[in-house]
């Protein structure tokens, strides 16, 4: 006895195949999720599946078959209301962009995001994408606001790593130094 395998066991299993590192075979499993969702009327999932072939070619050093599909997921996003799978996607963007070193461009997405996120009422997604945002500031060597970015970034997150606690940290005791010496 055959057992069909639905396209969300499909999308489940393309995850896992991405966390393995086996990108080819996500690949695959992603397209067939998403021709499934996409013929059961789905719209919404089978542009997620489109946005994680979009991260598979980016991993896979595809950058143009990566913008491709992540803005096309990005369009549906837009056209289907759903504001935050396109915040994700801008982000994904932006990722993608700073890997090819068009800074730029990753700034426009990663700033899109965060204010999506912000509209959004999602502080930690959008302390992510600041912290993101603030990192390519630096790049570009706009220091100024790429610490503020990153500041702003750390204290709008809701579940700070360690690492991050211990940064805002000194950014507190940096900012109380610095009230002390105005005075």
């Amino acid at each position: 006895m055959e057992t069909k395998t639905s396209a969300v066991e499909l999308k489940e299993e393309g995850l896992r195949l991405f966390q393995e590192g086996l990108y080819e075979e996500a690949a695959t499993t992603f397209r067939q999720a998403q021709e499934m969702f996409a013929s059961a009327g789905n719209e919404i999932d089978a542009a997620e599946m489109t946005n994680n072939l979009g991260i598979i070619h980016r991993v896979q050093g595809r950058w143009d078959e990566a913008i491709a599909a992540l803005e096309e997921a990005r369009d549906a996003f837009v056209r289907l209301g759903d504001r935050d799978r396109e915040a994700q996607t801008l982000g994904n963007l932006g990722g993608l962009y700073a890997s090819k070193g068009e800074r730029a461009k990753a700034k426009q997405c990663l700033r899109q995001a965060a204010d999506i996120f912000a509209d959004l009422g999602d502080s930690q997604h959008r302390g992510e994408t600041l912290l993101a945002l603030g990192v390519q500031a630096w790049k570009i060597g706009d220091r100024s606001e790429a610490l503020a970015t990153y500041e702003a970034g750390l204290n709008t997150l809701q579940k700070p790593t360690a690492r991050q606690k211990a940064l805002r940290g000194l950014l507190k005791l940096r900012a109380r130094l610095l009230s002390k010496q105005k005075e």
